[in-house]
């Protein structure tokens, strides 16, 4: 297959760290497999941009994608073009007809605010791609059913969930009982009866973590410690969910930390939680930190909604709680912390089931056997 790969959200090679979302992510690790296919001949046109620049370059990118992709097509003699987000496929409503009366195919990857987006603007470009593209490949059942509401024609959609590079997180299980590594950077020296919770990402308002503080941690024992790796505009209003809550001794954001850090992290800690709450126009399309954590053998305790019901199967890699109900968080937490041997059996059943079921091999297949269908 004659493929050429579109992104508009790589980071930098030099400096990875400063623009890697979970979307970024998976665009960068597909990537890497396919490039490493014998089956697949693949041209790149990609940006590559801190997400401090991102939004600045992106314009000019796409701009002159709407010339370069018929160019690049036809020197390469692509089969087909896939677009790592609905975002980087924008060029298409200009240079899109003439691709498809080439017969070269169109597909896209689509993750969840890329196609929720509620700029009105935005929505109708959604929708003008919905009528254009071959297939759309939405990381979640909840991210394809906003497509169909678009639009998309539900024969279409190709649901193919993210997967997670085993390779970061080799021999994590093995080492969770051993003394901590390394430090982490603003994290607290733990007391040796700590239940440690820990979360993982861009700090936005639907991932819960102001209400999950002020609503869910006044109600777990003194030990239950809660520390946030990321940062993001809701920084400021999660810190001053710390200090009316009295939690300065118990919560911890860690802010950006490193890859090292990021695995001491998921090392050190006794369950992932992700408390996100509804915002309108603006859902949880997957969540690839519960496949991070999951391989490094951290069930996730996660609330029932969105893109986050096809990354936990109940019971097997972690458990739900109905969005912004703090009792049934609680109640699972403390069961947890109460529990030593049953959370030990569900780290290694936690770990068995990501490994097994979102390598990226296998994602990588499902994805091909889409284009090939077309």
């Amino acid at each position: 297959m004659r493929l050429l790969f579109v992104s508009h959200s790589f980071p930098p090679s030099d400096a990875l760290l400063s623009n890697m979302g979970g979307m970024q992510r998976v665009a960068m690790e597909l990537h890497s497999v396919l490039e490493r296919r014998d089956d697949v001949e693949m041209r790149t046109l990609a940006l590559r941009s801190s997400w401090k620049w991102v939004h600045v370059k992106a314009v000019p990118f796409l701009a002159s994608l709407a010339v370069r992709l018929g160019r690049e097509a036809a020197a390469h003699q692509a089969d087909a073009i896939l677009f790592s987000s609905m975002t980087s496929a924008l060029p298409l409503l200009i240079a899109g007809p003439a691709l498809k009366n080439r017969g070269i195919r169109l597909a896209a990857i689509v993750h969840g605010l890329d196609v929720t987006d509620p700029n009105p603007i935005y929505q109708k470009a959604v929708r003008r791609l919905c009528g254009m593209l071959d297939a759309v490949m939405p990381v979640s059942h909840a991210t394809g059913e906003q497509l169909v509401a678009r639009g998309l024609p539900r024969e279409r959609v190709h649901v193919v969930p993210n997967a997670v590079d085993l390779d970061r997180f080799e021999g994590v299980l093995a080492s969770r009982l051993e003394p901590a590594k390394l430090e982490i950077a603003g994290a607290p020296t733990l007391p040796d009866d700590a239940f440690l919770l820990v979360t993982v990402g861009r700090q936005v308002r639907r991932k819960g973590f102001a209400w999950f503080i002020e609503n869910v941690m006044p109600k777990l024992p003194e030990r239950v410690v809660f520390w946030l790796a990321g940062d993001g505009p809701e920084r400021e209003n999660i810190e001053a969910a710390i200090e009316r809550a009295g939690l300065q001794r118990r919560v911890r954001c860690l802010g950006k930390i490193s890859e090292a850090e990021l695995v001491e992290l998921y090392r050190r800690g006794q369950l992932f939680v992700m408390p996100n709450i509804v915002v309108p126009g603006d859902m949880e399309g997957f969540g690839i930190v519960m496949l991070e954590a999951g391989a490094c053998g951290l069930p996730t305790l996660a609330a029932d909604l969105e893109g986050i019901r096809d990354v936990i199967d109940e019971g097997i890699n972690g458990w739900f709680a109905p969005t912004e109900d703090a009792d049934a968080f609680a109640r699972r937490v403390r069961a947890l912390a109460d529990d030593p041997e049953g959370l030990r059996v569900a780290s290694e059943r936690t770990a068995e089931y990501v490994t097994s079921t979102f390598p990226w091999d296998s994602t990588a297949e499902r994805y091909l056997t889409v284009l090939r269908g077309l």
